[in-house]
């Protein structure tokens, strides 16, 4: 049986080789144009190739984002641009919109995949999408384990599935809210969500005798905003079910984010196939990054409610330092991100077994090599002395 795929976002340049560091098997992102996360960084063209180039030496794979919902005006300068992709050899695209499918087909030999953004909820929606050559289908968030079985069953064996696994869920059905556009004019299927469903809505009148009771407290209610997606203790049910691409949410995450999590599955996923039973670590570890309370979605039907009484994320750990060079002769090179001091613990996110053990700060040290007792310098270059060898690319936390 081939080992599934782990999947992660990459809304720049850095996340995606952190997310490759921490063992991600492949890294979904957009260009400047037609994804749908207008406001991450994304890549320009050069960027795009050195991405695929990066990805593939470690044989990797890149997958970008045409997942907007199209309209006329959008496709100018589509045929140029998916000709470059197919150029640089981008392992496939996914898309959600027949036209720009068809631009591409005719003009390309990208592979496609089909977006989320499709809402593909049917076995026979899945199947017509495969006679229009899509190699890959990114189902709907909707749907059940049993009705992806169902899904899988009905269609080729070389068709491959790829679900959500970890992070933000949308409040509309598979993403295709139309709230972002009619608050502030900023379309969410374009591109350019406001994320009108995090913000406070307050109770103002009961005018109809048939109402929806909603609680509130004093800062607002939130009826709009789901729980965050989190499917780390049911690895082997997915996997029974077809899915072979486990996808985590999160191109405009931090560079933390995307490592905690990636390393996270990563390490469950390899623990399932050495018959390795998930550990109370790794359920734990994924409360160390930024999230909001945790559903298992739609998976089970209606086992969870979505709904949750507050907008503000919340997380145990705050990243302070990234290890800028491998550990030498008692001291590691780190750049500060958040403040820490002298006596602080330190705990280690890496992908080898230095994971989770911890430093206590002793001695800090510039690199004029002066005595410093409080980083509290953003970016700083500091040295850290410590009996771990650490590598280059191994994050450093602290407990909140």
């Amino acid at each position: 049986m081939e080992k599934i795929e782990l999947l992660s976002p990459a809304g720049d340049m850095e996340k995606l080789k952190t997310a490759f560091y921490f063992g991600a098997d492949a890294c979904y992102l957009a260009g400047k144009s037609f994804g749908l996360r207008a406001f991450s960084n994304n890549f320009s063209l050069e960027e795009l190739k050195e991405a695929v180039n990066y990805a593939h030496s470690l044989n990797k794979k890149i997958y970008v984002t045409i997942n907007i919902l199209a309209h006329n005006i959008d496709f100018e300068g589509l045929e140029e641009y998916v000709k470059y992709l197919d150029k640089i050899k981008v392992d496939a695209v996914i898309v959600s919109d027949i036209g720009i499918m068809s631009v591409i087909k005719q003009h390309t030999n990208l592979e496609i995949h089909v977006s989320t953004q499709a809402s593909v909820t049917n076995k026979y929606a899945a199947m017509e999408y495969v006679k229009m050559g899509a190699k890959r289908l990114v189902l709907a968030r909707e749907l059940s384990l049993n009705e992806i079985k169902e899904i899988r069953e009905y269609l080729p064996k070389d068709i491959t599935l790829e679900t959500f696994v970890h992070g933000a869920m949308c409040i509309s059905y598979s993403g295709r809210c139309l709230l972002s556009n009619y608050l502030t004019n900023r379309d969410s299927n374009r591109g350019a969500c406001v994320q009108a469903c995090r913000w406070e809505y307050c109770i103002r009148e009961k005018n109809r005798d048939n109402y929806l009771e909603i609680q509130e407290d004093n800062r607002g209610t939130y009826i709009l905003n789901s729980k965050d997606l989190n499917m780390i203790e049911h690895i082997g049910e997915l996997i029974e079910a077809g899915v072979v691409s486990f996808k985590i949410e999160g191109r405009m995450k931090s560079p933390y984010y995307v490592a905690t999590v990636t390393n996270a599955y990563r390490r469950a996923i390899d623990n399932y196939y050495n018959n390795i039973s998930l550990t109370e670590e790794l359920k734990n570890e994924l409360n160390k990054t930024s999230h909001r309370q945790y559903t298992t979605g739609f998976y089970y039907g209606s086992k969870d409610k979505e709904c949750l009484e507050s907008s503000t994320p919340i997380q145990s750990h705050e990243f302070v330092a990234k290890v800028k060079e491998d550990y030498n002769n008692g001291y590691v090179l780190i750049e500060q991100r958040n403040r820490f001091k002298v006596g602080d613990v330190l705990e280690v996110l890496s992908p080898d077994n230095n994971f989770n053990k911890q430093i206590v700060v002793e001695e800090l040290l510039n690199t004029e090599g002066a005595v410093v007792e409080d980083a509290n310098r953003v970016q700083q270059p500091l040295y850290l002395k410590t009996n771990l060898k650490l590598k280059q690319n191994d994050i450093l936390r602290k407990k909140i």
